[in-house]
């Protein structure tokens, strides 16, 4: 039987005793900074004279670490580490794999506050942002550990006379995990565990902006005594060994997190069988979203407004998940947008350090580009609160709202990543559900309405 498993609490920040304790150990992550830290393959902590640099977002001059870039040489040792080790590890009884790993969450738990520290430097995530983070991957941990002793057994089968039928799980060989910047520790801990746990082995790929914290996963990994070259850590550039690792002859699944455009070439690429490779590569890709929500005539416009500023502007925007598009019944639009537009003026924006709503994004890149769709947005709508935007220090963005856009336009229809938000005015709720459901993308939304039938249709 296995054991009932709750999910992290989220810390209350609203005790001092919690914020003293995150105020330490913000101030003891800065006792790494300008750390040098490995690649790591089969267990070989090795140096390069080639680095990526990581930088605080709030504060672009301040470098967090340093940390030795793989080649494409290091990405066929590592295959050869992890085709090693995969043979003994897919061999471990799976309950053992999963009690493993609940000794890796157990550890992590123990050091939430370090982790979620690194975050706020590193990503520029605000405290509560980082705290949730930290608590997804424990939650992942578990989940995907707790799951396995659930499979370990496979499932029952219906035997005819004569028969004797087995269905049962088996781990497939060496994988590569890529993991993106914006849950630097949940989604590459996710990401990178659940094959793990299955029995399989991994190269992980970190995000190039957020490499450290990808590190100190590792470091517990090694202090959990997960076996050598099961998991192997080869940050690098995507232009150098991406590709590489996508189309390696023993690489049997890629998972990734990010753009639309990368995770179309990366299914275009692990399509194609390489010399060597008896087996066709399976592909996980989680990629953009363009999420709606949907406020109805008749619904709690204090809630709609909350949910839609909150939605939009946590972590400046920086979720696929984010709120990007209001769509607001004709007869409330006025006054939801008035609502949000006061919510938004309370939000405070710096560095998340000291414990602001909102922190800077992440790079120069996605400053640049957010920019340029507000310099769009200004064209195609109303520009209601925001706008500015400051690099002089870090890369600081203010909660935007656009109002009086036409559903189609190009700030309601492509991916920002941003914290900006567009209002669109719809006649009833088939409207709206139109206007929802007409981009490219699918992933999530919500419907605000206190009527029966309308959040049964959506």
């Amino acid at each position: 039987m296995v054991v009932p498993y709750h999910a992290e609490p989220a810390t209350d920040f609203t005790k001092e005793e919690n914020k003293k304790a995150f105020r330490e150990a913000l101030e003891q992550a800065k006792n790494d900074f300008g750390v040098e830290r490995p690649i790591i393959v089969g267990g070989e902590h090795i140096e390069t004279e080639d680095k990526i640099t990581s930088y605080n977002p709030s504060d672009k001059e301040q470098v967090i670490g340093h940390v030795s870039k793989a080649t494409v040489e290091h990405i066929d040792q590592a295959m050869e580490a992890a085709e090693e080790a995969f043979e003994s590890w897919s061999e471990w009884d799976p309950k053992e794999r999963a009690e493993l790993f609940i000794r890796v969450a157990a550890i992590i738990r123990r050091r939430k506050h370090e982790f979620s520290a690194l975050m706020v430097h590193e990503a520029g995530k605000p405290w509560n942002e980082a705290d949730g983070d930290t608590n997804e991957g424990i939650d992942f941990i578990e989940y995907y550990a707790r799951s396995m002793m659930e499979l370990a057994d496979g499932k029952p089968t219906l035997d005819r006379e004569g028969e004797h039928n087995r269905y049962f799980y088996q781990p497939m060989g060496p994988g590569v995990t890529i993991t993106p910047w914006n849950f630097p520790f949940a989604i590459m801990t996710g990401t990178t565990v659940a094959p793990v746990i299955a029995g399989n082995t991994v190269l992980l790929k970190p995000a190039r902006d957020t490499p450290l914290i990808a590190y100190k996963l590792m470091e517990v990994l090694e202090e959990a005594g997960l076996p050598k070259g099961v998991v192997n850590f080869v940050p690098g550039d995507a232009s150098v060994i991406g590709d590489y690792m996508v189309d390696h002859h023993k690489t049997h699944f890629i998972t990734f997190t990010g753009s639309k455009a990368t995770g179309l070439r990366i299914n275009e690429r692990a399509a194609v069988v390489q010399e060597g490779q008896d087996f066709l590569k399976r592909v996980i890709t989680e990629m953009g979203g363009k999420d709606t929500i949907i406020v109805d005539k008749d619904a709690d416009l204090d809630l709609a407004a909350d949910a839609i500023v909150n939605s939009a502007f946590g972590f400046s925007g920086q979720k696929c998940s984010a709120g990007s598009r209001a769509v607001i019944h004709k007869d409330v639009y006025d006054e939801v947008l008035k609502k949000s537009i006061e919510l938004t003026e309370e939000l405070t924006v710096g560095n998340p350090v000291d414990e602001t709503y909102m922190g800077p994004v992440i790079s120069k890149k996605q400053f640049d580009t957010i920019s340029e769709y507000i310099e769009i947005g200004k064209e195609e709508g109303v520009l209601k609160i925001g706008g500015e935007v400051d690099d002089s220090k870090g890369y600081f963005i203010q909660p935007t709202i656009f109002a009086d856009l036409d559903p189609k336009a190009r700030i309601m229809q492509e991916e920002i990543f941003g914290p900006v938000v567009a209002f669109a005015k719809a006649e009833d709720f088939d409207e709206m559900l139109k206007i929802a459901n007409n981009t490219e993308y699918g992933l999530t939304g919500a419907v605000i309405t206190n009527t029966r039938e309308h959040w049964h249709i959506a």
